[in-house]
């Protein structure tokens, strides 16, 4: 049996852990964990509102990991 990313359960990811992820999902419970591939969404339309200054080396982290996976190595942002 081969297994591929299609079949893996995507991670999950609480926004209360990363401050900027954080603030940016302001309109939902930061508590509740949701799916990577909209965290990495989240960051992409967002990114003119993240603090730079504030991002955690986890947080950066999280987004080349992001990047990385739901990107091709690219976080698409202005």
């Amino acid at each position: 049996m081969t297994t591929n990313a299609e079949s893996m359960p995507e991670s999950m990811i609480v926004p209360n852990d990363f401050p900027e992820l954080k603030s940016l999902a302001w309109n939902r419970d930061p508590a509740r964990a949701m799916p990577a591939c909209e965290a990495f969404a989240l960051y992409e339309r967002n990114w003119r509102f993240v603090d730079t200054g504030r991002l955690t080396e986890r947080e950066v982290q999280l987004i080349r990991e992001l990047a990385a996976t739901y990107g091709n190595g690219v976080l698409l942002v202005s």
